[in-house]
């Protein structure tokens, strides 16, 4: 079955994180109802919405083989995402970029960045740095900012 590094908590995020990650087209989650009756119909064996749960929870930690092929199939992610330490990280670091991709903002960024030299997309990543720096420091405390902008 997964892989055991963690066992039942391993198992648990990478579903969390597919749940938290991946949602329908107006960017609500899938409800484990939804997930385990898809589930249900790609495998025709039994899955339902509370075995679901008590795998997100870290309840229960052996599934089927079948089970994570249809959780893996669901969320279109390759199902050695459940099998696999490299492969998750892999799976895990583009669940990232399409979480950040959900935010408008980050997408008209994004969007924009297309077509810009080498150079273009440098310049663009060490404003975006200088710009998270000083957002940092303003959530560091008040009169943090006035050191800085005095330095």
């Amino acid at each position: 079955m997964p892989e055991t590094d963690g066992g039942a908590a391993a198992l648990a995020e990478k579903i969390e994180t597919l749940f938290r990650v991946v949602r329908r087209p107006d960017r609500t989650p899938y409800s484990n109802e939804e997930v385990a009756r898809a589930c249900r119909e790609a495998t025709g064996e039994s899955f339902s919405a509370t075995y679901l749960w008590q795998l997100r929870t870290g309840r229960r930690d052996n599934p089927t083989k079948r089970h994570l092929e249809a959780l893996a199939g669901f969320f279109q992610v390759p199902p050695a995402y459940f099998f696999d330490g490299e492969e998750a990280a892999a799976v895990g670091r583009e669940l990232e970029v399409l979480g950040a991709l959900r935010d408008a903002g980050v997408q008209r960024v994004a969007l924009r960045a297309v077509g810009l030299s080498p150079e273009g997309l440098d310049t663009v990543s060490e404003l975006i740095d200088v710009i998270a720096r000083r957002e940092a420091a303003r959530r560091g405390g008040p009169g943090q900012d006035e050191q800085n902008t005095r330095a």
